[in-house]
């Protein structure tokens, strides 16, 4: 049996040459993901921005810089999570992506879940909860354990919170952010026991 480390570095390969849309032609390279393959907690952004079209690497913009804040306020480092976009190329002029191209990169991220398999997925943002829980708003839903059976990945647990960049120029918004974070180590605790 392959490491899943070894799996995901496949996985990447493969999705260097995905074309299944047209942002591939526009965008400068996909960015896979990063972190811990063992990690217990998935957080999973919308799209790349300049920075990570330029990197290779999601979330290294000023919404990055604000996650990894919030990561040390639960002690814990971009190591020790796995980190993804529902999107895997920018979108031009960092426009909001596509039906057809979330789409596009569903059966990746499902791949990149099912190797991971993480105890709990946080999305980042109202994109990333719509692929997952569709028929809610995210402000009834931050903050919240929604326990979710997916037909490609079976029972998930997913907790939602607002996109770190919508926290940049929202000062209120930060502070709902900050709260809803520093919940999540008693969620994932709580996942373990019950």
């Amino acid at each position: 049996m392959l490491s899943k480390q070894t799996q995901l570095n496949n996985l990447d390969e493969q999705m260097a040459n995905c074309s299944a849309c047209i942002l591939r032609k526009t965008c400068s390279r996909v960015v896979f993901g990063e972190g811990s393959a063992e990690a217990e907690i998935l957080f999973i952004g919308e799209a790349p921005g300049k920075k990570e079209d330029e990197l290779g690497r999601p979330f290294v913009g000023a919404a990055g810089k604000f996650l990894d804040e919030m990561l040390g306020i639960i002690n814990l480092k971009r190591e020790d999570v796995y980190i993804v976009n529902v999107c895997k190329c920018r979108p031009p002029q960092n426009r909001d992506p596509l039906p057809e191209e979330t789409a596009a990169c569903w059966p990746w991220l499902l791949e990149q879940i099912k190797i991971i398999r993480p105890k709990l997925i946080v999305t980042l943002g109202r994109h990333s909860m719509e692929r997952f829980l569709s028929d809610k708003k995210i402000s009834q839903l931050h903050g919240t354990l929604v326990i979710k059976t997916i037909p490609e990945i079976g029972k998930q647990n997913f907790y939602t919170l607002y996109h770190p960049a919508a926290a940049l120029y929202n000062g209120s918004m930060r502070k709902t952010l900050i709260q809803d974070f520093k919940k999540i180590p008693k969620v994932l605790e709580k996942i373990k026991t019950d």
